[in-house]
Parts: structure tokens; sequence; C-alpha cells
């Protein structure tokens, strides 16, 4: 064990928990994973959270085409073709926000920037009925096959026209790609 890199550690800690200190004061909830991508799912999709953390619906679209629809908001460092889901029939959408596609599945030296690369709209209860008649095991880490992800997509490429982003939510995204400063 090094004193010098335990001392740095430290302080970069220090720097974090000021920083996450300040989200914080931002989004009026922890700096967790789950918590900051719901906030910003919130402010760019204009989704009313749930009060009080659900594990199946974080909240509902309040205008757009999904209006009055419940959703389940998800964020992965990578897309790894994963998406933990439910069969609850409460769940109208999935909205996935996810960093780069593919990219190693360890964690050994491996530097994931939080970041907002790709963003994809799920229909819940048919990507449900898809996979159940697929034979697929469904619930935590489903393996999503490409082509579903490919069809879901609706930044940065629109491939869903069932839910097309504005220029203004286009604009919102983009403010959090990896290495843009």
């Amino acid at each position: 064990m090094s004193s010098a890199e335990i001392k740095a550690i430290a302080m970069l800690l220090r720097a974090r928990n000021a920083i996450d200190e300040r989200i914080a004061d931002v989004v009026g909830r922890p700096v967790v994973h789950g918590h900051l991508s719901d906030w910003i799912a919130a402010q760019v999709f204009d989704i009313a959270l749930e009060p009080a953390a659900n594990k199946v619906v974080d909240g509902f679209f309040r205008s757009g085409p999904l209006a009055g629809r419940s959703v389940n908001i998800k964020h992965y460092t990578r897309n790894q073709g994963m998406l933990d889901m439910t069969d609850s029939e409460e769940l109208d959408t999935y909205l996935v926000m996810t960093g780069p596609r593919g990219g190693p599945s360890g964690s050994a030296g491996a530097y994931r920037p939080w970041s907002i690369e790709h963003v994809y709209l799920f229909d819940a209860q048919g990507l449900y009925d898809t996979l159940h008649a697929e034979m697929r095991r469904i619930g935590v880490a489903t393996s999503i096959p490409s082509r579903y992800w490919d069809q879901a997509e609706i930044h940065p490429v629109s491939r869903n026209a069932n839910f097309p982003l504005s220029a203004e939510q286009t604009a919102a995204l983009e403010e959090f790609r990896a290495g843009r400063v």
C-alpha cells in the first residue's frame, strides 16, 4: 500500500463529494446513479417523477405522444444489450439512456464515464410479449437482441417514429455526450 496513493484517492473523493453535494442541491435528491438519471430524464422528456421510490414505475409522461403513460427510466454507462425488465402490467414504457455500445463487461481497470450517447424507448408490454414468445428469460439483465435496440432508438438516430424528439430535447441530450467540454 502506498501512502501517496491513499492520500491521492482521499483528496479526489473529497473533490467528488463537493461536486455531488452541488448536484444534490440542484436535483433535490441524493446523487446516486438512478436518482440522477431519473431527474435528467424528467427534465428532458417532461416526466412527472413518483415521489417515492417504486421498483416498477418511475413516473408518467406529462406531455407529448405518451402523455399519461407510465415509464421506467434506466441508465447504463454502456449498452451491452441488457435491460432489467419486469412483467408488471402497470408499466407502459422503458426509457433507456446509455453510454457507448459494447465494450468490456468486467470492471477491472475499466473507466466508464457517465454519459448519454444513445436513448431508447421501448413499449414495455410489447417487448415483454415478444421476448416471452421467443422463449427468452425475462428479469434482471434480460438479453435484448440488437434489432430491438435499433428499432427503439430515439437519439442520436431517430428510428422510433412513435416518439420524435424536439430540437430542444436533442440539444439537451447532446450536453451529456462523453468528451463534451
